[in-house]
Formats: C-alpha cells, structure tokens, sequence
C-alpha cells in the first residue's frame, strides 16, 4: 500500500516543476473569472436583482469559486492514457505490480494537491479586491467543502479514465475529448449555475456525474447546501465515485484483453 501514497508525493512533485505554466494558468483563470463574473452580475442585474437565489454578491463570488476550483478539479479531460495506448506502452502499467487505476488516481490527488493553492488563491484574491466575495460566516461549510471538493477531484478523475479508455477501441479520441469538454463545460456549472438551467436541462444535468464535480463543492463551500442537503450532496458525489471506478475498472480488464500494440 506504501506505493499509492509515494505515487501521490510524485504527482505533486510532478506538476510543481512547471512553474512557469502554473503562473500561466493562474493569470488565466484570474482574467477569465473577471470575465465571468462581469457577465453573470450583468446577467442578475437585468433580471431585477436575482436569479434563483442569486444575488449580484453571489453571482460573483460563483463565477470566482469555479475559476479556483476549475484546474484542482481537472474539469476537462486530456488523453495522457489514451497517448500510451496508441503507443502500446499502456503494456508497462499493465505489468508493473500496482493497479494501473489506482496508481493514475493517486497521481492525479497529487496534482490537484499542487494545483489547489497557486491555481486557485489568485482568482479568489483578485475576486476579493474587485467584487468583492460572499461567504458564510462559520467553518461547516468549508470543512465539509473541502471534503466535497477532494470527492469532486476523485469524481472527475474517474470520469477522464473513462473518456481515456475509449482508446483501447477506438485508438484516437479527439472527438471524444470534443464531446466531453463540451458537456463538462456546461453541465458541471462551469458557465453559469446549474440552478440557472431550464428544468429539462436541470434534469439532464442530474442525471450525469458532472454537477458533482464542480457545482457540488461549491454549493457547500458557499453555503447553499447546508445540513442534510449538503450531506445529501456529499452522497450522490460518492455513489458517482464508486460507478465510475467500477465501471473504469471493468472496462480496463476488457481492453487489456484486446490489446493491440500500435507501432511497436
């Protein structure tokens, strides 16, 4: 077991060498988020000073919250394990003698340790001196946030290995990717709150693992799940967790058994 929690210390490590990208990424999110937050304040502004339950504060702080959370979360997927299946090198995880899923989460906890704090103190610091930020008063809400945000990271993490392992069949996964930015985009809460949906949207949304991955943790860090529902919140993002890592699981078995080395 003393392999995971070294893989984890090596995913942070990892990361924490670019840190001229991670300046990069955090002017990023720190100039979309004024972006963002320009355009939903215009938004509850033009709708007589609230959108379902949205203030102009609120709706701020939102767009803020989601521009730090967004690179800790990973919200969109890259194609790292779909790159070592075409290459055939997935082979080497499939032989070393830890579980491949396993090792790949505890790598990506790592990242998101790294990332959590220089990708997502400036936008909320930035946020704090321009809008200003809306946040509850007592320590519930961000300890139980905290938890939230790290199943958020777990929750998204199991869903990327998915989209990844698609590779095993379908040998480039471009379009796949498209596809899934796409909806991670929209049905995570990442452009506006998933409160903010159409019913049928809503609806659509909940059905999939994406609102647990961003609009969850945030709904807790800011206090608009508290109590039961937050606790409630917390429960739905763990079920997503353990059928996603089932489902990962059983789809790595069957695309080990076919594999095909491309190229060498």
């Amino acid at each position: 077991m003393s392999a995971y929690p070294a893989l984890l210390a090596a995913g942070f490590r990892r990361y924490s060498t670019y840190r001229a990208a991670t300046a990069a990424g955090a002017l990023a999110n720190s100039v979309f988020g004024a972006v963002k937050a320009a355009v939903l304040v215009g938004t509850v502004g033009s709708a007589g000073g609230a959108v379902a339950g949205y203030d102009p504060a609120q709706a701020a702080t939102f767009a803020w919250v989601t521009q730090a959370l967004l690179a800790p979360v990973a919200v969109f997927a890259d194609d790292e394990v779909a790159r070592r299946v075409r290459t055939g090198d997935i082979a080497v995880d499939l032989a070393r003698p830890v579980d491949p899923q396993l090792a790949a989460w505890a790598g990506d906890l790592g990242r998101a340790a790294f990332t959590l704090l220089p990708r997502g103190l400036p936008p909320l610091l930035l946020g704090a001196l321009t809008t200003g930020l809306s946040l509850p008063g007592g320590p519930a809400p961000y300890v139980l946030g905290l938890l939230c945000t790290a199943v958020a990271v777990s929750v998204s993490f199991a869903a990327r290995w998915l989209v990844n392992l698609t590779a095993f069949w379908l040998t480039e996964i471009r379009g796949v990717l498209v596809l899934y930015t796409v909806l991670a985009t929209v049905l995570t809460g990442l452009a506006v709150p998933v409160a903010w949906f159409p019913p049928w949207l809503g609806s659509l949304a909940a059905a999939t693992p994406f609102p647990s991955m961003l609009q969850t943790p945030i709904d807790v860090l800011l206090a608009r799940a508290t109590g039961g529902e937050a606790l409630r919140l917390l429960g739905v993002q763990l079920g997503w967790l353990a059928g996603l890592l089932l489902v990962g699981r059983v789809l790595l078995r069957a695309g080990a058994r076919r594999l095909v080395v491309q190229g060498g």
